[in-house]
């Protein structure tokens, strides 16, 4: 009898959690066995700073109209800066297919000043677009636990490559250029 009591609770807690996990995630696919891409963030509009590749202005996140590839930073960090000249070597390789932007979520004007900033990416070669995140909201849209962190979006604004820590060029391109395909055949126009 007792064995019966133990049997039937572990099978209600499978049932239970069963339930539980139809609820949250729904019904599972039995299509073609292709598994989705995440889903696509929403768009957040983040300010650039003037500096070297980048002025001061209003840039959307991610790209409308072509993949996006995020490189989040910060001045203090010794790998952030170690992992700039293969970010250098990147952008060189992939060129203008991409939006190619470097962000800090910094508390830029209290912990370093603009001019700061500007003279932190003059000095490690920055020549790109140069984004800040005062309030981490970018960085919590892309779930970015430290630095660096890289993330590749495609023109569809889907996530196609993050990966946290200090990359070589080859990776970063790699990375970027997987964003580059699917959004090629995806046909996404943005």
């Amino acid at each position: 009898m007792r064995r019966r009591d133990v049997l039937a609770g572990i099978g209600s807690v499978g049932v239970i959690g069963g339930a539980g996990a139809l609820a949250i995630r729904g019904p599972p696919s039995f299509d073609d066995g292709t598994e989705e891409t995440e889903p696509t963030a929403d768009p957040l509009v983040i300010e650039t700073v003037d500096a070297p590749g980048s002025e001061a202005r209003d840039v959307r996140i991610p790209a409308s109209d072509r993949a996006t590839f995020l490189d989040f930073f910060g001045t203090w960090c010794g790998p952030c800066k170690e992992q700039m000249p293969a970010l250098v070597e990147a952008n060189d390789r992939i060129g203008d297919e991409v939006r190619f932007i470097s962000v800090t979520n910094e508390a830029v004007g209290r912990s370093v000043t603009r001019e700061e900033l500007a003279d932190w990416w003059r000095k490690y070669d920055g020549n790109w677009l140069l984004g800040i995140d005062p309030t981490a909201e970018l960085s919590a849209e892309y779930s970015i636990g430290g630095v660096p962190y890289a993330v590749a979006i495609d023109s569809s604004g889907r996530v196609q490559w993050s990966e946290a820590g200090r990359k070589s060029a080859d990776e970063l391109v790699a990375g970027i250029e997987r964003a580059l395909e699917t959004g090629e055949t995806d046909g996404g126009d943005g």
